[in-house]
């Protein structure tokens, strides 16, 4: 596992893709297939994982998060970033801190919620976390109201920051007020796009944004990262063609539910087991088994 601090550069060189977690039947962390999900990965290109939302992180027990990092850093090459979440709720990101404190992670990001806090507050628990593990963390803007531009501004001049995951969702990804103020006040090689395939041609030449995020990259690693390497050499329209190719099972995901659908698609396309989802969540509906299967087996056999 790559133990080094992560870099600007690395952006431009992996897609950050951000699997599921598969367990087994007993809602237990299951070794094996978060092993083959992580080698299916790596075989593809990609040397970023971000374990956060996909992986229902937003529901586990801070008594498995021990677990949970001893078995990321064990199973991932050498090279390979490993970034677990922590939170939302402060009390749990502390405890998660403590445990975090220990290990050689680079980094760590802090899942977001809107619910019971304020702009001042998470400032003050994002330096606290900072604090307690020595290592700046992620920060991930995924809807408006959460931080404001000059808020994620002081945060980064302040050195807290490894980078921002920007994730707000926009019928036009290229009219986008917030993230126009957030590159203006914030070095965009330092923002990474956070919503897959879909925006993130968009993000990069026209908002600077440095990279990009994805679920889908699970399914098809080497194909999304055939898409970054051409936005890297400017072929826009062999970045475009490729995009396409991930809105079949990308529409499945914004009209079902994009979490549960991925899960689904990775054990449907026989990638590796993923088991059942931790609650709060669950399952898809059978009977949209078949759309995903169609449309991850589709994904899975493009060169």
């Amino acid at each position: 596992m790559q133990t080094s601090p992560v870099t600007s550069e690395q952006f431009s060189q992996s897609v950050l893709a951000v699997p599921p977690l598969a367990r087994d039947r007993d809602l237990k962390l299951c070794r094996s297939n978060n092993e083959k999900i992580i080698r299916h990965l790596e075989a593809g290109g990609v040397s970023m994982l971000l374990y956060g939302g996909n992986a229902n992180l937003y529901h586990a027990r801070v008594s498995e998060y021990a677990t949970l990092l001893q078995m990321l850093s064990e199973i991932a090459a050498d090279d390979t970033l490993m970034i677990p979440s922590v939170g939302p709720a402060y009390g749990t990101m502390m405890d998660q801190a403590d445990v975090l404190k220990g290990t050689e992670f680079p980094t760590v990001m802090v899942l977001p919620t809107k619910v019971v806090m304020t702009e001042p507050g998470l400032m003050t628990g994002f330096r606290h976390l900072v604090e307690t593990i020595n290592r700046p963390a992620v920060l991930y803007i995924k809807e408006e109201g959460y931080i404001s531009p000059e808020g994620a501004a002081e945060l980064m001049a302040d050195g807290l920051v490894s980078f921002i995951k920007y994730a707000i969702v926009r019928d036009d990804p290229a009219q986008d007020d917030y993230l126009e103020r957030l590159v203006d006040k914030v070095d965009p090689r330092r923002i990474c796009s956070g919503i897959g395939e879909q925006p993130a041609l968009i993000h990069i030449t026209k908002f600077r944004c440095s990279g990009y995020t994805s679920g889908c990259v699970c399914v098809n690693p080497g194909l999304s990262q055939k898409m970054l390497a051409a936005i890297v050499s400017r072929d826009y329209d062999a970045a475009e063609k490729i995009r396409k190719q991930f809105l079949p099972l990308e529409d499945l995901r914004n009209s079902i539910h994009p979490i549960r659908v991925l899960h689904e698609a990775i054990a449907l396309s026989d990638i590796a087991g993923t088991g059942p989802h931790l609650p709060l969540l669950s399952g898809v509906p059978d009977s949209a088994h078949p759309r995903i299967k169609t449309a991850a087996d589709a994904l899975l056999a493009i060169n």
